[in-house]
């Protein structure tokens, strides 16, 4: 299942921007005052525009994004004054998933939403299919149940190491490993020069997924990608060998190279504990280039992703049903729904779409081409999107169909992994306590 190819997505971004037009220079976007324009310049049909408002809220964990976000929302209401949004989304350790039920628990579902779990919430009722005249923006964006529910704000990117250049040389590391025996190899050169390996915002929830993902990737679902259904059926087990090898390798690299300090490190602490030298390497996202120079101009970074023990290559990468999505609350009201699809069409309009596609380095997922200059590192993700030989994927909790997990297994499992590193546990007795745990989740969503 899910062979589309990225191919296309990263060549839109292989080559430099031009010099694009600023946001918000079109006179559409501002009420008009018929009776004092002249009659060349405005259209005697032309009314000020009702005043309207609605919510929004976003994963504002990674504060590039959140910068990124809000700065669109504030071109908008000033390109469209007649236009107000609330921004209900709020910074902390608590994992998205979390936040949006208690949001919904407390009658403050935001109108236009970042949704993540989206068959979750599409089963539940709380949000609507993407308008019918926002779905040409996009290719092929996924379904769920034969249905578009999300404006997809970028495409997956790839996940991998980001290291200090001076660290590896310092280390006498000359090269990039081609296998994980190689990469280990490179932590234990790390660990004699002195320095710490890797730093971990383990204080973040959704930051544990990054290592405990790549591992089951290149262990689980590169090979099986419908693993997760299978385990529903129980056909599979979290104490098969294929699981057990990845959980023993996610272990052994936390005991032996993380930084100790990792269960109190909050992902927005570790760029600039990776630029201050207290460690050499973090393992993140695209999103994370522009904090770390932001943090340090003159700090020389590289990234890639690491290979498994074959030499094969596997990485975050298939599209995925997330984006913008229309609460259900709010697609009752007309003139709401209307402000929203206006946003929308703000927020992936090309002039626009770049700036924030820059901020985070992101991919592109609208059908028209978007074009930004790239940096030498976001060069290495793109280039690993279009490589057919490397194994695109996606993490454990953002399959969907047969393939979604219960959702809130995924929070209880990266915290049970944490607490196999802290008590030195036995990784196939708390792969038992996931397969129970998974079994009595399955369960309690079928009652």
């Amino acid at each position: 299942m899910l062979k589309q190819t990225m191919t296309k997505l990263s060549v839109l971004l292989l080559a430099t921007t031009t010099v694009l037009t600023a946001c918000g220079g079109n006179n559409n976007n501002t009420a008009g005052n018929a009776t004092n324009a002249p009659a060349s310049d405005t259209p005697a049909t032309e009314v000020a525009k009702k005043d309207v408002s609605f919510t929004i809220g976003y994963a504002s964990g990674d504060p590039a994004t959140k910068k990124a976000i809000a700065d669109t929302v504030k071109k908008f209401t000033e390109a469209n004054p007649n236009v107000t949004i609330k921004d209900l989304s709020e910074t902390s350790s608590a994992a998205y998933l979390d936040w949006l039920k208690t949001k919904d628990a407390v009658g403050e579902f935001p109108d236009l939403v970042e949704m993540r779990d989206t068959q979750v919430f599409a089963d539940a009722g709380k949000i609507v299919e993407l308008p019918a005249d926002l779905l040409d923006l996009f290719e092929a964006p996924p379904q769920v149940d034969g249905k578009v529910w999300n404006a997809p704000m970028q495409v997956n990117a790839p996940q991998g190491i980001i290291y200090s250049k001076k660290a590896y040389a310092d280390a006498g590391i000359t090269e990039l490993p081609k296998t994980y025996d190689e990469f280990i190899a490179i932590q234990e050169k790390l660990k004699t020069s002195g320095i710490t390996p890797l730093v971990v915002g383990g204080k973040d929830i959704f930051h544990m997924g990054f290592w405990v993902n790549k591992f089951l990737i290149d262990d689980v679902y590169s090979k099986d990608p419908d693993w997760n259904s299978k385990r529903t059926a129980k056909t599979v087990s979290f104490t098969d060998a294929n699981v057990v090898q990845a959980m023993t390798d996610y272990k052994d690299l936390f005991t032996k190279y993380v930084d100790k300090g990792w269960l109190s490190t909050g992902d927005n602490q570790t760029a600039s504990i990776l630029v201050s030298g207290k460690a050499a390497q973090l393992y993140s996202g695209t999103w994370m280039f522009t904090q770390i120079a932001e943090a340090d101009p003159s700090f020389e970074f590289g990234f890639y992703a690491i290979p498994d023990r074959e030499g094969k290559v596997n990485v975050i990468g298939l599209p995925s049903p997330a984006g913008w999505s229309l609460s259900t609350e709010a697609a009752k009201d007309a003139d709401k729904t209307e402000a929203i699809k206006e946003f929308i069409r703000f927020f992936f309009a090309p002039e626009q779409y770049s700036v924030y596609l820059a901020t985070i380095n992101a991919i592109p997922s609208t059908k028209e081409n978007v074009t930004y200059k790239t940096s030498e590192q976001m060069q290495v993700a793109l280039d690993l999107v279009a490589d057919p030989n490397v194994v695109k994927s996606l993490a454990i909790n953002n399959w969907w169909g047969d393939n979604l997990i219960p959702p809130q297994f995924r929070n209880w499992y990266y915290k049970l992994l944490q607490e196999l590193v802290l008590k030195d546990g036995d990784v196939t007795d708390y792969m038992k306590k996931a397969d129970t745990e998974y079994d009595t989740q399955v369960k309690a969503n079928q009652m």
